[in-house]
């Protein structure tokens, strides 16, 4: 096939489902069945699930982070930037560079799998003075502002400042927010030792979520079991409780309570990239409404999976059920999209996506943990021997896996330490500083953009 009239293909983002589409696609298509290209604002692919034990220092960041360009054997044309706008009758992916500047990318067959961004609500002074735990900048920020405030506290005389910077707020009962209070309660415990004048018992911990139950997901045993392990730790868990308000030195809850704190962690859900919305299509509670081969009805030659898609979970078995946003389903659906693009290609039928969940797991730190592997319940040592060696075997690269497990036998024999860098100690880093949610076009700018460009529609 002549390379000018090669079929561009056109993958828009570096999540799990992204760099498994594209990995197959290389695998599988010669260099003249098709062009490949990668739009993606970091040349890396995050491993989200172990951003905790990098906020804790169990990890450092670069072994969750798999660099793309480690390797030259991939031909991945990769555009440093993110997608803010799709055009779907001129086929054109409307994209913001690393630079600021603006370029149109035509495509014929495009992947949107451009994941999620953090779930917020009108909640008054919450992205002005909250964190959150969706990128690699804000794990390893959060790990140099909970040390800061143990040496802070430390410094300072004023009992009251002292109480409050040594009380934190986690607020989210699911995974992410039980593991991020779970490392980062037994990083300060090991930490306070460091402290003589630290009274240990002003350390406060406090995990609240709108939700009656912990992690509902893992069924009322093992989440029960997770809330006895929290509590004994010391942590103080609240259900059916939010945040009325947040400001710079305290947080009020819906409850009424008022806690005294300069760390308030947001991990309360996440939502579809607003890449989505500029699509101006069908969605299912802010995720793309796709067929069970994940394609976009009505739409020629895009496709969508991952955080950013409903895909029908045809293994349920129940009707209107939708995949989860895990990282076990975006593999899975990544390498099917390959395959159905493909399918495309050369005039085969494609297949719709089918895969029975694999089960939970749910890493508490040291030996505590819980999980559910195909269904059986684990405890302690065994659940945190399945729970690593999940995320270990998920792991794309034999580098990375020999990061983790390094970091792993390193940390539990010689314990953490706590050091902070400190270069990012002048700079902003709440909720709205990093995930950059208002850059995005609307469908009305976007189709807009491309008139103006002179890109006709197809």
């Amino acid at each position: 096939m002549d390379t000018v009239t090669r079929p561009r293909i056109l993958v828009v983002g570096a999540g799990f489902a992204g760099v498994e589409c594209v990995r197959r696609l290389e695998r599988k298509l010669s260099p003249d069945d098709a062009r490949i290209t990668l739009v993606t604002p970091n040349s890396y692919q995050l491993y989200l699930p172990l951003l905790p034990q990098v906020a804790s220092g169990v990890l450092t960041p670069q072994s969750v982070a798999l660099s793309l360009r480690r390797s030259t054997k991939y031909r991945t044309r990769i555009i440093p930037g993110g997608a803010i706008g799709v055009d779907l009758k001129a086929k054109v992916c409307v994209i913001r560079g690393i630079t600021g500047r603006i370029v149109d990318e035509p495509y014929d067959y495009i992947v949107l799998t451009p994941g999620s961004v953090t779930r917020t609500f009108d909640i008054p002074g919450l992205t002005e003075h909250a964190f959150g735990m969706k990128t690699l900048a804000e794990a390893a920020y959060i790990r140099d502002h909970v040390i800061a405030q143990l040496d802070l506290a430390d410094a300072i005389e004023d009992p009251a400042e002292r109480a409050s910077r040594l009380q934190f707020v986690v607020v989210g009962g699911g995974y992410a927010g039980t593991e991020t209070a779970a490392c980062l309660q037994r990083l300060t415990h090991a930490a306070v030792e460091r402290y003589p004048r630290l009274d240990p018992g002003l350390i406060k911990w406090h995990l609240i979520d709108i939700a009656p139950k912990l992690m509902p997901e893992l069924g009322e045993k093992l989440g029960r079991s997770a809330q006895e392990i929290l509590t004994r730790r010391g942590i103080e868990i609240s259900l059916g409780v939010s945040i009325a308000k947040a400001g710079p030195t305290e947080v009020t809850f819906t409850d009424g309570r008022v806690v005294p704190t300069r760390t308030l962690i947001w991990t309360a859900g996440v939502v579809a990239s607003p890449l989505i919305a500029t699509l101006g299509a069908e969605t299912v509670r802010g995720r793309l409404a796709v067929t069970a081969d994940m394609c976009l009805p009505g739409a020629d030659g895009v496709f969508a999976l991952g955080d950013a898609a409903a895909v029908p979970d045809h293994a349920k078995g129940v009707e209107g059920a939708v995949c989860p946003p895990t990282a076990q389903h975006a593999l899975r659906q990544g390498r099917q999209v390959a395959d159905n693009v493909i399918a495309t290609l050369t005039g085969r039928p494609l297949r719709p996506y089918h895969h029975k969940d694999l089960g939970l797991v749910v890493d508490l730190g040291g030996t505590d943990a819980v999980s559910r592997p195909l269904g059986v319940e684990l405890r302690g040592l065994p659940a945190q021997v399945a729970a690593r060696g999940y995320h270990w075997s998920a792991l794309r690269t034999n580098v990375a896996k020999t990061r983790v497990m390094t970091n792993w036998l390193l940390n539990s024999i010689a314990g953490d330490d706590f050091v902070r860098t400190g270069f990012q100690a002048r700079q902003p880093a709440k909720l709205r500083d990093f995930e950059y949610t208002d850059v995005y076009l609307t469908p009305e700018q976007v189709r807009a953009h491309v008139e103006e460009a002179g890109l006709p529609a197809r």
